[in-house]
């Protein structure tokens, strides 16, 4: 069974940047499309960002320009490169699957706020 475990979250100033990390303690298909959630307070899980195995992205029109998702599947990590952060993105993150009905178990997430 895989476990996932998000890190590198924190209080950012807006503006600055942060990198988020997904671990696995067992193995990722490589064959399976990952993707970052976030979920702010009082809202719904909403998909941030997926990428293939081959490496092919997609974005949520709000982080589009700004944030860059990759893989390594040779360490099972999934990573979220977060830049010119604004308030608005104050939520909590988790990595998964990006197929709904297919998920992994789900992490604890890391925490991201941004202040103004």
């Amino acid at each position: 069974q895989v476990h996932l475990v998000e890190s590198g979250g924190g209080l950012v100033q807006a503006g600055g940047s942060l990198r988020l990390s997904c671990a696995a303690s067992g193995s990722i298909s490589s064959l399976i499309r990952m993707a970052w959630y976030r979920q702010p307070a009082g809202k719904q899980r909403e998909l941030v960002a997926t990428v293939t195995s081959g490496g092919r992205t997609d974005y949520a029109d709000s982080v589009k320009g700004r944030f860059t998702i990759s893989r390594d599947n040779n360490k099972d990590t999934v990573y979220l490169q977060m830049n010119s952060l604004r308030p608005e993105d104050t939520a909590v993150y988790y990595c998964n699957t990006a197929i709904p009905g297919n998920f992994y178990s789900w992490g604890q997430g890391t925490q991201v706020t941004v202040s103004s």
